[in-house]
């Protein structure tokens, strides 16, 4: 079992900013950014390269959840980014599914 099912399941706490039937989005405890809400689906996916046609609908609900927590962060009318870490290459560290919501900075790209 991951962290993230482990926080899903109400086992370890963390900092809930929104939650859906299907999606769970809590604050990251390394923020890379003023505001890093983690946004998670529910079902437990591997990674981004997991889905399959099958999970469509959630990976849309995913996205919208995401879109859900920069407005209720005050984060849309300067902006925010959104990053899926998909294999370690890709620097992804919990193999559970999930969206990085980063703002309340500028984001400068490349990033470092």
């Amino acid at each position: 079992m991951t962290i993230f099912e482990r926080i899903i399941a109400r086992e370890l706490p963390a900092q809930i900013v929104h939650e859906t039937p299907e999606v769970l989005a809590f604050r990251d405890l390394h923020p890379q950014a003023p505001t890093h809400v983690l946004v998670a689906p529910k079902k437990p996916i591997a990674r981004l390269a997991a889905a399959g046609p099958a999970d469509a609908g959630l990976l849309g609900t995913l996205l919208l959840a995401a879109a859900e927590v920069a407005r209720k962060l005050g984060l849309e009318e300067n902006g925010y980014r959104l990053v899926i870490n998909n294999g370690a290459d890709g620097g992804e560290t919990v193999p559970h599914l999930h969206l990085h919501v980063l703002g309340g900075r500028r984001m400068e790209w490349p990033p470092g």
